[in-house]
């Protein structure tokens, strides 16, 4: 208020209590809420709206209302009150100090209402429009006369000054103050003019002489038509640790500030004025904290690295990988072993393969593609593909050859083995084999043994047999002598005895004479034109064999004779009756 002696002081005065008997609301059916408040120049906001100083009396609607009581350098309190119609709610509040003296620098702002009528009880918000901001009211700082001093004082820089009542703004702007100046603002028309400020510099002692403020002034102060208010200055910091981290991990970004009534986090607002939280940023990031109070807005800052880069690795071995395959079954399947690993990575897969940890081993057997015959010789190739959730990625591949074949069943000749007529004898079974039936056995013996490597578990069964002629006992020894001579020669190549069966017949499963006949006949190698007039001693020698039948397969041999032989006429021949008189025919 603007002081001319004391009658403007009791003007004043007059004025205040003039403005406590405003009502806050015009409805008839009201309650009325009697504020009674320590100190005296504490101000009242209901329902966020500003009201007034000091005690009074306030009719308010019927209901819950939501009253804050704040004075600068004391703590607000808030309360909720229930009013009912036609009825007084005493209220009394009594604030507690709270706050350190408050250092410079400092620079000071002085309001005139400018004849706006009621704006002296105005409350007056700095850096905000909550009830938080609140630091007095116009009446408190729009004087500078003698010793009666009404002023604001506030650090240096820009402040957003609202003045408020009755939820409607009397004005705002922003009003910026040096050190040691004064800003005078007439709030009817936002006019400003500054003046140097003397009375802000700092004493260098505790005792200050008159008019100068302490190194450390008191927040609040009001005495007779007089009254300083000193806002602390806002002060905020933020930190993050680590300040760099992976793609994924944590850090603790913490902070702290004073004097703040509201604080924003980039990314994350709002935030208590003070706290930690555990972050994982995916990019490299910024958190600005944005503290406003009273005192003004800082925004401290602190940065996040964040490494997106994958590093992963992927090998094989052995690089080359053996293979063969007979017919349908695998005899040799290598496999080689991958081995990978990644870090800074969440996500990782092997093409092919699907998804895998983020390291690992895996045993892989390998298969040729060709379904034919024929050697094999093929790339295969594996693919680690390594992401993460920053836009980090590594890709690794790793060749791994087969080499091989791919086999036909191995034939085995099954041919029948002839004999001469009487042939092995008792006294020398190894006689009677001749080359031409040992050269079949022997590619017989090499085919089986090939096919021993596709069927381990194949045999041979031999069938001894003789001719019609001579006596049974006889013959069954004789078929005896010749699939064990047979036998014999199949051990010489190479054959284990165990995979060899042996039967003697004798002469009980013959060949009838049509169906030699047309053996001869499919044989491609046709008979002397003597031995087709002797069909007889044809017949006889077709009967002189050991068949040979390949288990398990039950493979039946092939019972032409070998008419193209050398010694074709020695196995075919009817020995003189001389030579046979004593073991017989056969």
């Amino acid at each position: 208020m603007k002081l001319q002696g004391f009658k403007a002081i009791w003007l004043g005065l007059g004025a205040t209590v003039l403005l406590s008997s405003v009502t806050f609301a015009q409805d008839a059916k009201q309650g009325k809420l009697k504020m009674s408040v320590i100190p005296k120049q504490a101000y009242t906001f209901v329902d966020g709206k500003a009201i007034g100083p000091g005690n009074r009396t306030i009719k308010l609607d019927v209901g819950s209302h939501h009253v804050v009581v704040a004075n600068y350098g004391y703590k607000s309190v808030e309360q909720e009150v229930s009013m009912d119609s036609d009825k007084t709610v005493p209220l009394g509040i009594k604030l507690e100090p709270v706050g350190e003296p408050v250092p410079g620098p400092r620079g000071r702002i002085q309001l005139e209402a400018g004849g706006l009528h009621g704006a002296t009880a105005a409350a007056v918000l700095l850096n905000g429009k909550k009830s938080l901001y609140f630091v007095g009211h116009v009446d408190e700082f729009d004087n500078d006369f003698l010793f009666w001093r009404q002023e604001l004082i506030v650090p240096p820089g820009t402040h957003e000054v609202t003045v408020t009542r009755y939820g409607k703004e009397v004005w705002s702007g922003p009003v910026t103050v040096a050190a040691d100046q004064r800003v005078i603002v007439n709030i009817s028309n936002g006019k400003e003019k500054t003046k140097p400020w003397p009375r802000g510099s700092e004493c260098k002692t505790a005792d200050c002489v008159p008019g100068k403020l302490a190194v450390l002034a008191q927040r609040f102060k009001a005495g007779v038509a007089s009254a300083t208010v000193v806002v602390a200055p806002v002060s905020a910091s933020v930190s993050a640790t680590p300040s760099k981290i992976d793609c994924n991990q944590n850090t603790q970004l913490a902070w702290v500030s004073k004097e703040t009534v509201e604080a924003d986090m980039s990314g994350m607002s709002p935030v208590p004025t003070s706290g930690e939280k555990t972050i994982s940023p995916r990019q490299t990031t910024v958190y600005t904290l944005t503290a406003s109070g009273p005192g003004g807005v800082t925004t401290p800052s602190t940065t996040v690295e964040v490494n997106p880069t994958v590093q992963s690795s992927l090998s094989a071995a052995p690089t080359e990988v053996r293979y063969r395959r007979i017919g349908d079954k695998i005899i040799e399947q290598g496999s080689t072993t991958l081995n990978w690993s990644s870090s800074n990575s969440d996500a990782n897969s092997l093409n092919p393969g699907g998804s895998v940890d983020s390291s690992g081993t895996k045993s892989i057997s390998l298969s040729p593609t060709q379904s034919g015959i024929g050697p094999v010789d093929e790339e295969f190739k594996y693919t680690l593909n390594a992401t993460n959730a920053c836009g980090g990625s590594e890709t690794k591949t790793v060749a791994v050859r087969l080499k091989g074949s791919v086999e036909p069943i191995p034939a085995v000749q099954l041919n029948s083995v002839f004999f001469p007529t009487a042939y092995p004898t008792k006294d020398d079974p190894a006689l009677g084999l001749v080359r031409s039936q040992q050269e079949a056995l022997t590619t017989l013996a090499t085919g089986f043994k090939q096919y021993l490597e596709y069927d381990p578990d194949a045999k041979l069964s031999l069938g001894g047999n003789t001719d019609e002629r001579g006596a049974n006992q006889y013959n069954d020894a004789l078929s005896e002598r010749r699939v064990q001579r047979v036998k014999d020669f199949l051990v010489s190549q190479g054959i284990a005895a165990e995979k060899i069966d042996t039967s003697a017949y004798g002469k009980q499963k013959l060949l009838d004479k049509a169906t030699v006949s047309n053996l001869q006949m499919q044989n491609p190698n046709q008979p002397p034109k003597k031995w087709v007039r002797d069909s007889r001693a044809t017949w006889l020698a077709y009967n002189r064999r050991v068949d040979i039948v390949l288990i398990p397969t039950n493979g039946e041999p092939v019972r032409l004779y070998p008419n193209g032989a050398p010694d074709s006429q020695l196995l075919w021949q009817i020995p003189k009756p001389a030579r046979t008189a004593v073991e017989g025919y056969n």
